[in-house]
């Protein structure tokens, strides 16, 4: 498997089993991660919150075999007060996260931790500016479930097969005016991608047959965990790589973009799945959607 410079991290290996129920230390949070958490209300009802020491990561594992998408968030610079409680597992819904860090834009710190409020909840604690020397701090508990620890490897970053093209995105605002106006001529979209920096969205049906195109994108570097370079080098570069796949599910990724990346890319592996990654400050979020038949 190929990865970008700027998506190489080092794994955290968890040591320690957080006991179910026990107040388990705190996460602090910057309030640049809100606008993230906003995009990803809108990407999935319910998703898996992984809490570690540095890291917070938004997960949804839907079966891309079955045509479901998946999602993987990971916002680094995360401040964990208790070291022996390094990582847990849980379910929540995302638009409930995103309604308690409404208050959260002008915040000094925002804290989230673990409770048992008669049941599990996501306590999140906004401290808010104040005009005495006391601060505010607004208190909201988010019922969530707790993931054992037997099943923690369902939730693992999800692994894509070595792509044919990689290329970065055009803006994201002139993509998704795009899309929006193609919806309404069919429920796939082709996705057409080559290694000179050319991408083509495209619309056929019985009746019309439309396409986008889009030139000078560019193209990552890539590299192996060895150092190697990608086996992309001996592609034709003027040979399209390309995956037709549910205009709905790349809309809902388009509409719901509240945090505007300073990069953004996809992976294509023609017919079978295209991997969408964007990047922000120290946010990264992929996004999977497979292939239509």
């Amino acid at each position: 498997m190929f990865f970008p410079t700027e998506l190489q991290t080092t794994t955290l290996q968890a040591k320690f089993f957080c006991p179910v129920l026990e107040v388990l230390g705190s996460h602090l949070i910057k309030p640049y991660p809100i606008g993230v958490i906003n995009t990803i209300a809108k990407l999935a009802k319910t998703c898996t919150l992984r809490l570690t020491v540095d890291k917070l990561y938004f997960i949804l594992t839907d079966k891309v075999a079955n045509g479901g998408v998946s999602m993987w968030c990971e916002l680094s610079q995360m401040e964990g007060v208790a070291a022996e409680y390094n990582e847990i597992y849980l379910e929540l819904t995302p638009e409930n996260l995103s309604r308690a860090l409404k208050t959260a834009q002008n915040a000094k710190t925002v804290k989230i931790k673990l409770t048992n409020k008669h049941c599990p909840c996501l306590t999140v604690a906004v401290e808010l500016p104040s005009l005495s020397s006391s601060s505010r701090i607004v208190t909201h508990d988010i019922p969530v479930g707790v993931i054992p620890r037997r099943l923690w490897n369902d939730f693992r970053e999800p692994s894509v097969p070595d792509f044919d093209v990689s290329i970065y995105l055009p803006v994201l605002k002139t993509m998704k005016s795009v899309v929006e106006r193609m919806k309404n001529l069919s429920n796939c979209i082709m996705l057409e991608a080559n290694l000179n920096g050319e991408m083509n969205l495209k619309i056929e049906t019985d009746l019309v047959s439309v396409t986008t195109h889009f030139k000078g994108l560019g193209n990552p570097p890539w590299v192996s965990e060895d150092g190697s370079q990608n086996s992309t080098q001996d592609r034709d570069p003027e040979s399209m790589a390309e995956a037709r796949i549910d205009i709905r599910k790349l809309l809902q990724l388009l509409a719901g973009q509240q945090v505007n990346p300073t990069k953004a890319l996809c992976n294509i592996v023609s017919k079978r799945i295209v991997h969408f990654i964007l990047l922000h400050e120290e946010v990264s979020l992929q996004y999977l959607i497979p292939a239509l038949a």
